[in-house]
């Protein structure tokens, strides 16, 4: 996603597993790189994540 991804917006890079198609390439955003999970931000599940990560966006917005 050459301007960054959009709040909200899946990641057009994810497969249907959820799983990066970039991990391990050199083009790989340095951002996605460097997230670090932690349960304050995704939870103990993928539900969880989209409804913390969600919260997280629509707290940060502009």
């Amino acid at each position: 996603m050459p301007n960054g991804k959009p709040a909200g917006i899946r990641c057009i890079h994810l497969d249907e597993h959820q799983l990066c198609r970039l991990f391990g390439k050199s083009n790989r955003p340095a951002v996605c790189g460097d997230f670090q999970a932690d349960t304050e931000v995704c939870g103990d599940n993928a539900d969880q994540a989209a409804i913390l990560l969600a919260e997280w966006e629509r707290l940060t917005a502009p």
